[in-house]
């Protein structure tokens, strides 16, 4: 999840420089946004497991559960910039998982990701699995190589979508203009008023 926080970082940096104010993050507000952290940790959860082929089932069926809560918390928000594009990388993740049993990796990928070393060896993880000619939606699966420094990742058009939703949810918010009340305050009018 690497180039996950680079993006963001990257966004943050660029709405910083187009004016944004870094006070805004204090300010975001999201309906349910408990709901986030719920998934991460299901997510979380799922990824350590014990091994053995009961575990991978239960696995991959928290996995897929996990991502009922960003899709409520997608559909809650989705009005807001960028939450769309974040809710429809989500689905595709989710449809890919679903119909294949796990995300299907391209080893050529990782191949690449990892500074062209033969024999790289494939994500350590419950919910990954490797692509073969069985392979429902290779094209949203993971395929797209991206190294760093020799420990690259390979993501999927879904983790693309995802990251750009939240890029510009997260330039948004930043740029957003100057609050002059918090959230809650009451304001009476003044003498003009009454």
């Amino acid at each position: 999840m690497l180039w996950l926080a680079l993006v963001l970082f990257s966004a943050l940096a660029i709405a910083l420089l187009r004016g944004g104010r870094f006070g805004n993050l204090a300010d975001i507000r999201l309906r349910l946004w408990w709901l986030l952290p719920l998934g991460f940790a299901m997510q979380a959860i799922a990824e350590y497991l014990l091994p053995g082929e009961w575990s991978r089932t239960i696995g991959v069926a928290l996995v897929l559960a996990s991502f009922l809560p960003l899709i409520i918390l997608v559909i809650a928000n989705r009005e807001r910039t960028g939450m769309w594009l974040a809710g429809l990388g989500v689905l595709m993740n989710f449809s890919v998982i679903l119909i294949n049993g796990g995300m299907p990796v391209l080893g050529e990928a990782v191949e690449v990701a990892a500074g062209f070393r033969p024999g790289a060896a494939l994500p350590d993880s419950i919910r990954h699995i490797p692509m073969t000619a069985s392979t429902r939606l290779t094209f949203l699966a993971d395929v797209i190589p991206i190294p760093f420094f020799g420990r690259g990742s390979v993501i999927s058009l879904g983790d693309v979508f995802l990251a750009v939703g939240l890029g510009q949810f997260l330039e948004t918010e930043l740029r957003r203009p100057v609050r002059w009340f918090r959230r809650g305050t009451r304001v009476e009018g003044g003498s003009a008023t009454r």
